[in-house]
C-alpha cells in the first residue's frame, strides 16, 4: 500500500514538473501539428515579405512549396524548445521568489529559442526559399544551398532568427503563463487544455504583431542572393534599408497573415502541448492504478 501511495505521489509531482520525455513528445507533436496545419498562411506571409514582391515570389501558386522541410524539422525544433524551456523555467523558478515568476518564464523561453534555432534555422532557410520559388522542391533547394554556399548557407540568418525569436517568446510565454494562472484562479481549478490554447492564441497574436519588423528583416536576409549586401547584413542595417525604401508599411509587411497565423498557431501549438502532457499524465496514472 505504501509503495502504491509513493508511486501516486511521484505521478502528481511529475504532473507539476513535466518530465523530459513528456516535454520531448508533447513538444514534437505540437510543432508538427501547427506547422503542417498552418503552412499555407506561412507561405503567404513569406511572399508578402519577399524583397521581389508577393506576385513575383509566386502569389497564390504552390502554397505548399517547402512543406517537406517544415514537416521534417517541426518536431525536433519544438521538442528542443520545450525541453529547454521547462528545464530552465524550473531551475530559475526554484531560485527566484514567486513574485518574479515571469522572469523565469522569460529566461526559459529565451534559452529555449536559442537551442531550438540550431534545428529550426536550416529548416527555415530551405522552407522559405522553396516558398519564394514554388517551382523548386525542398530537396532541390537544400542541394542547391549546400552546393553554392556550403553548410554555412543553411545557417544564414541564424543570428537574425534568434534576435526575432527571443523577443517574441520573451513577450509570449510570460503572458501565456499569466493568463493561464489568472484563469485558473478565477475558476478555482487548473485550466483545461482548450483554455490554455485560448491563452496561447491571445499571447501569440500580440507577440507576433509587435515583432513583425524583426520577422521581415529575418526573411529578407534568408531570401537574399548569396554575396549581396542584404545577405551579409545585420538586423539593424536591413531594418534601416527597409525603412528608407518602404517606410512603416515595409516594416510591417505581412503583419496580417503573421498575426493570424501565429494566433491560430498559438492555439494549436500550446493547446496540443498541454493536451499531450495531460494525456501522458493520465496514462501514467492508469499504469500506477
Amino acid at each position: 500500500m505504501a509503495a502504491a501511495e509513493d508511486m501516486e505521489l511521484s505521478v502528481v509531482a511529475d504532473d507539476m514538473e513535466p518530465s523530459f520525455v513528456k516535454c520531448l513528445v508533447a513538444g514534437g507533436l505540437a510543432g508538427t501539428a501547427v506547422d503542417v496545419t498552418l503552412f499555407p498562411l506561412d507561405t503567404l506571409k513569406t511572399r508578402l515579405q519577399s524583397e521581389v514582391g508577393f506576385w513575383r515570389s509566386g502569389g497564390f501558386k504552390g502554397i505548399y512549396s517547402g512543406l517537406g522541410s517544415a514537416a521534417v524539422g517541426s518536431a525536433p525544433g519544438a521538442a528542443v524548445f520545450f525541453v529547454t524551456y521547462e528545464f530552465v523555467k524550473s531551475l530559475t523558478g526554484s531560485l527566484l521568489p514567486e513574485s518574479l515568476a515571469p522572469v523565469s518564464h522569460m529566461i526559459g523561453a529565451s534559452a529555449g529559442e536559442v537551442g531550438a534555432c540550431i534545428v529550426r534555422v536550416p529548416v527555415e532557410v530551405v522552407k522559405q526559399r522553396a516558398q519564394a520559388n514554388p517551382g523548386h522542391s525542398s530537396y532541390s533547394v537544400l542541394r542547391r544551398t549546400v552546393t553554392q554556399e556550403g553548410f554555412r548557407g543553411l545557417y544564414r540568418g541564424y543570428l537574425s532568427t534568434v534576435i526575432r525569436e527571443v523577443p517574441f517568446s520573451f513577450v509570449q510565454f510570460p503572458i501565456w503563463e499569466f493568463l493561464k494562472k489568472s484563469w485558473s484562479a478565477r475558476q478555482g481549478k487548473l485550466v483545461d487544455p482548450w483554455q490554455g490554447a485560448v491563452c496561447g492564441a491571445i499571447s501569440g497574436g500580440f507577440s507576433a504583431a509587435v515583432t513583425t519588423p524583426l520577422d521581415v528583416a529575418k526573411t529578407r536576409i534568408m531570401l537574399a542572393e548569396a554575396g549581396t549586401e542584404t545577405a551579409r547584413g545585420s538586423i539593424p542595417s536591413v531594418l534601416r534599408s527597409i525603412w528608407r525604401t518602404d517606410g512603416i508599411r515595409g516594416l510591417f509587411a505581412g503583419v496580417g497573415p503573421r498575426t493570424l497565423w501565429i494566433s491560430l498557431g498559438g492555439f494549436i501549438f500550446l493547446g496540443v502541448y498541454d493536451k499531450s502532457k495531460a494525456v501522458m499524465s493520465n496514462f501514467s496514472k492508469d499504469v500506477v492504478t
